[in-house]
């Protein structure tokens, strides 16, 4: 098992950092004195705890002002669910995730941002060719993301069944490569009372390794939000195995969280 995986079953030994992931999927995006409250331990405890989660990449952290939000990161959830889960139990959990994001439909009304974090034996600058290169992304992604990926420029996921379809379409709001690409995201003519989704990909070297972090603004509705939170952890687990190994999970195509 790898030094990675250790880490997040260790982490999630402990109960109170079951309950501390449980209070992010509830709430993501809170402050160290927000989950301190619903804790009531002392601010040096949850930190101890909080660090042990970020070390198993069970969790992000995001500097917003003086603030800092901490987010629930379920990439090596999902990365435990495609080792040893997935084959063996998937119709069975399939049926219970859909129970509980119909659950999450009538009693969530707070749409909260979503922000992934993934680590990949790789450089950034092979992470960044992997998510603009048209031909790369139709073989882990299973759609071709295609843009000159300058700024303004516009932006489309198409399929790859000779169509030329576009599933998503949007704008480049910012590329520095192979550090930061920034795109708004929405359905072709789609009219969203709130504008597009933001997508914001963060490339940065970790040692010897790449830390990608995704975060995804400005959800339409409760069911967008619940598409996001499938399918990201599946594309990142996907873009990692793909990176690594140079191939794609053997499962069925990846595409942008529904919208």
């Amino acid at each position: 098992m790898s030094t990675e995986m250790e880490k997040v079953f260790r982490a999630l030994a402990d109960p109170t950092r079951r309950y501390l992931l449980d209070q992010l999927h509830e709430d993501n995006g809170q402050t160290l004195g927000e989950l301190c409250e619903r804790l009531d331990m002392t601010r040096q405890s949850a930190t101890q705890h909080l660090g042990v989660l970020e070390a198993a990449n069970l969790i992000s952290t995001v500097r917003r002002g003086r603030e800092k939000l901490h987010y629930l990161n379920p990439v090596p959830i999902r990365e435990i669910q495609d080792r040893w889960i997935h084959k063996f139990e998937h119709p069975r959990l399939t049926v219970l995730s859909t129970v509980r994001q119909r659950a999450e439909e009538l009693y969530m009304t707070d749409i909260p941002d979503f922000v992934y974090v993934t680590y990949i034996n790789s450089t950034p600058e092979k992470v960044w060719h992997a998510l603009t290169d048209a031909d790369l992304t139709a073989r882990w992604w299973g759609h071709r993301n295609v843009s000159d990926w300058r700024p303004g420029s516009s932006w489309e996921h198409r399929r790859t069944d000779g169509t030329r379809t576009a599933d998503v379409v949007g704008t480049v709001v910012e590329s520095s490569p192979p550090v930061r690409l920034v795109l708004t995201a929405a359905r072709p003519g789609e009219e969203r009372p709130t504008g597009p989704s933001r997508l914001t990909f963060d490339i940065e070297s970790f040692g010897e390794i790449v830390r990608l972090t995704v975060t995804e603004e400005n959800y339409r509705d409760q069911a967008e939000r619940d598409g996001s939170a499938h399918g990201w952890p599946a594309v990142l687990s996907n873009l990692k195995s793909f990176i690594e190994t140079g191939s794609p999970l053997p499962q069925e195509p990846w595409l942008v969280p529904e919208r």
